[in-house]
């Protein structure tokens, strides 16, 4: 049903953006008792949908990362019930699997780098069981027989974020929140206060809180004061989206990440038969030109570890560009500018911190403060260190405006 925006009813917060972190705002915020309006060019959350899903603290874990992995953990540890309450509201499947995860090495060098990790991972909580290259292959008996060894991560999961996303628009207008397509053009500030948003296409939304959840376009708002909004670099990811013969066996059971020569690559199986085989992780600025180059690494790497890859059918290219911060973790909650907020930033880890990230939101909305849990990740705590002018910006890219109902 078409609308001009102009016409609507001020409503209590307006999110900037659809992709997982956008919704999972909205979907919260509404639940909270909040009025809230989605704006967005891309209702379907575009870029959240190049995701693989991964659920994977424990196989993430990474030396100097150690409070990041612990929100991880932490985000992990809520799906099941995050997931359960999503697919009872909106009476969508949001694509859950809870078989695990195998990180597997391709030789000796990498079972190494694997091992190096196993302290990190018990600092933080996180339990792993090593296995052998022989019990590897028990449990995937599709890897190549030179896969060394590798470790168990049985809380590891997976999510489909194409599913997921559809999961949580059908809760947020279930929850009565209204969807606009269109692109951001200006923030509205009036009295030093956050008080709504100007579109592309003239209209305006009058709002009491403003979030900016618009991964890399994020700083593109105008009219936001400089300095109060990080400069966010974009991290080109290419991957493809493989499919098995029909009725066939998917290739591998579970999700498997491995590290071939030093170099990571990942098959995450849906449970429609495909498998998401990725990805690449460039510093290309916004650049999102698929490249032969970047498809051929992740094949290769991919083919080492489980050989039969290179017979299925190839259904789907993807590109997408990780959000990254400053710091390299998230951007949560009220800004310098009272009534702003920014929930951006989540650079490889969006989709694992979607039910955190959502709870967080939607307590700084309602009480205008982050939980103790997401504090670390403030919106306000890089601004000192932005050099001027680096925020700068033009409109979030859009199209016709359209609404949900």
């Amino acid at each position: 049903m078409r609308a001009n925006p102009s016409s609507q009813s001020p409503t209590d917060v307006v999110v900037v953006g659809a992709g997982l972190i956008g919704l999972v705002t909205a979907w919260r915020a509404a639940c909270a008792g909040l009025s809230v309006t989605v704006v967005a060019e891309h209702l379907d959350g575009a870029a959240s949908t190049v995701a693989a899903g991964m659920l994977t603290p424990a196989t993430e874990a990474s030396f100097g990362e150690e409070a990041l992995m612990r929100f991880g953990i932490l985000s992990r540890d809520r799906y099941p019930a995050f997931v359960a309450e999503l697919e009872e509201e909106s009476g969508v499947s949001a694509g859950y699997r809870a078989e695990g995860t195998l990180q597997v090495a391709f030789d000796s060098d990498d079972m190494a780098r694997l091992g190096h990790l196993s302290e990190l991972r018990a600092r933080l909580g996180l339990t792993t069981e090593r296995l052998t290259g022989r019990e590897c292959r028990r449990l995937e008996p599709m890897l190549a027989p030179s896969v060394r060894g590798g470790y168990l991560a049985a809380e590891d999961h997976s999510v489909d974020p194409r599913a997921l996303l559809g999961a949580l628009r059908a809760a947020a207008e279930r929850r009565g929140a209204v969807g606009v397509r269109d692109r951001v053009r200006r923030l509205v500030v009036e009295d030093g206060r956050a008080r709504g948003v100007v579109l592309d296409s003239g209209g305006e939304i009058s709002a009491g809180q403003v979030v900016l959840a618009a991964g890399v376009a994020t700083p593109a708002v105008e009219g936001v004061p400089e300095g109060v909004v990080p400069p966010l670099r974009p991290v080109k990811g290419q991957l493809l989206r493989l499919r098995m013969a029909e009725g066939e066996p998917p290739i591998v059971a579970r999700t498997v990440r491995g590290l071939v020569k030093g170099s990571p690559v990942y098959l995450v199986p849906r449970g429609t038969g495909e498998i998401v085989l990725g990805a690449t992780q460039e510093e290309q600025g916004f650049d999102t030109r698929l490249t032969a180059g970047g498809l051929w690494e992740v094949l290769r790497d991919a083919h080492e570890l489980v050989p039969g890859v290179s017979e299925l059918e190839v259904a789907e290219t993807c590109v997408g560009l990780r959000p990254g911060s400053p710091d390299n973790e998230p951007l949560l909650g009220p800004t310098a500018v009272p009534g702003l907020h920014l929930a951006a930033g989540h650079f490889r880890h969006g989709v694992l911190f979607t039910p955190a990230t959502g709870d967080a939101m939607a307590e700084a909305l309602t009480t205008g403060a982050l939980p103790d849990y997401a504090r670390r990740f403030a919106a306000t705590r890089v601004a000192d260190r932005i050099p001027a002018g680096a925020a700068g910006g033009g409109p979030i890219e859009g199209g016709e405006q359209d609404q949900w109902t």
